[in-house]
């Protein structure tokens, strides 16, 4: 039993049930919002996993599609937001509340305070279930409030509506379009860490330091929290199995913060605190293998292809997607089809 998750949890099932009914998204059918000018907006996903905060970026990346010009500020939880966003130049200020608010009841005041230095032309609540994110999107002034709540038409239309990364963009046309916008039926675009080019020269030589030859390179996490970490056994054998079928190519493991290894260290590896030099290094493989994790998404925002491994937690909300990815339901296949699965994405690599 762990009591910290156990209260934790209950804290969270409270919250939403408090915050639930908090704001309407609501808009203006007299005016065409095509010919106002939209200059800033405020996009609120206060949560402190690098996960999360890589989720968004597709929202990001829609709504500079949508509005070229505009300035956006983030409200989140923790400094991860700043490393995401490096190279994202229309998000201009990031509102950041400490990750242990009780612990730093100042900065996390002053972070409530800072939403109300600016108004705002759009703010957007960008999960439904966020407390704060419901919270901070009503206590803001702004013309116009998304607060991210599920649109039953367009769970009818959208297989992968459900998807924590697509929801957002589809409900963010979906509220364009009742503005005056045209629906935009564009693919949904992928998790994004916009590595710049020297970025990822910088990752190819990490890369080549650890491997110092010329093969195409496999990248494996085999680290996940509580549940969605797989056993050393069920690693050993998926590893070995690699070996096996994939002579020809190398195969490094990307350690966690933790440092600890599912396989016992005994791929070469790779180690690094620094989100952006993790994801530039993982951009040079050929594949990225891994649990539901921060990292996994990390790999698909460093737009290579990305094998997710699902045993707990739900396939179709975080799937890796585009860049020939893949989520793997380990519950009901084999390593067979693994493999399978594999040759598929390394014959296209």
């Amino acid at each position: 039993m762990n009591i910290k998750r156990d209260i934790n949890a209950l804290r969270r099932k409270l919250m939403r049930s408090l915050t639930k009914n908090i704001g309407t998204s609501h808009f203006d059918p007299n005016t065409d919002f095509t010919k106002v000018a939209i200059k800033k907006i405020l996009i609120c996903r206060p949560n402190p996993r690098l996960g999360n905060q890589l989720l968004i970026t597709p929202l990001v990346q829609e709504v500079i599609a949508t509005f070229p010009e505009c300035e956006i500020d983030l409200f989140v939880n923790g400094g991860l937001a700043a490393i995401v966003f490096e190279n994202y130049k229309n998000v201009k200020r990031i509102i950041q509340l400490p990750r242990k608010p009780f612990k730093e009841l100042i900065k996390y005041t002053k972070g409530w305070i800072a939403l109300k230095q600016h108004n705002y032309d759009i703010v957007i609540n960008v999960v439904e279930g966020s407390s704060s994110g419901r919270l901070s999107a009503q206590f803001v002034t702004s013309k116009y409030k998304f607060f991210g709540d599920d649109i039953d038409e367009l769970q009818l239309k959208y297989e992968d509506y459900k998807h924590i990364a697509k929801q957002p963009v589809y409900n963010f046309r979906h509220y364009m379009t009742k503005l005056g916008f045209t629906e935009n039926d564009k693919p949904i675009p992928s998790l994004n860490l916009m590595l710049s080019a020297s970025e990822i020269a910088e990752g190819q030589k990490l890369l080549q330091d650890i491997v110092k030859n010329d093969k195409k390179t496999i990248a494996i996490f085999t680290f996940a929290t509580a549940e969605k970490c797989y056993s050393e056994s069920w690693w050993e054998t998926f590893y070995g199995r690699l070996l096996i079928e994939y002579p020809n190519y190398n195969v490094v493991e990307v350690l966690p913060v933790e440092n600890v290894s599912q396989i016992g260290f005994k791929a070469p590896t790779f180690y690094s605190k620094d989100v952006r030099e993790i994801g530039s290094l993982v951009a040079n493989t050929a594949v990225f293998i891994g649990a539901d994790s921060g990292i996994m998404h990390l790999a698909s925002a460093a737009l290579i292809p990305t094998v997710g491994l699902f045993s707990v937690t739900d396939i179709k909300m975080y799937a890796p997607y585009n860049n020939n990815s893949v989520a793997i339901d380990t519950n009901s296949s084999s390593i067979d089809n693994w493999i399978k699965i594999l040759n598929k994405i390394l014959k296209n690599s």
